[in-house]
């Protein structure tokens, strides 16, 4: 069974925020969503805020990352984040608020840092697209 499985590990500053075993990964990369099944080729790649969806023996999981890295080798899929939640430690209502406070931000247009309003905007999107 081990040319069958993926070993799935999330990794943020803080902690491993995950680390288990998975048939299948979509991930959400920099260019779009990558596929991930065992025997995968090589990879190194950015993510960019989104969900994780994985597999595994007791059904789909999902988590979400806040972008970051993906290192595919020998079976082994490490994601590096800055941060990652799993759908049921999300807050929707903070996600909720800072979703707002994104969209107000960025409809100023002016006297912002426009890139981090849409990283936060990315972010909280992410988090209320698994609810």
């Amino acid at each position: 069974m081990a040319d069958k499985t993926l070993k799935l590990e999330v990794i943020t500053p803080e902690q491993v925020a995950l680390r288990d075993e998975s048939t299948s990964v979509v991930v959400p990369g920099v260019d779009g969503e990558l596929g991930i099944w065992p025997n995968h080729a090589p990879l190194l790649a950015g993510l960019k805020p989104g969900v994780v969806t994985y597999k595994t023996a007791s059904g789909t999981e999902k988590l979400v990352v806040s972008g970051g890295f993906i290192e595919i080798s020998n079976n082994v899929i490490s994601i590096l984040a800055p941060a990652a939640e799993k759908s049921t430690e999300i807050d929707f209502a903070r996600a909720e608020a800072a979703k707002k406070r994104a969209e107000e931000r960025l409809a100023k247009k002016e006297g912002i840092d426009m890139a981090r309003a849409q990283a936060a905007l990315a972010r909280a999107n992410a988090r209320l697209s698994v609810r």
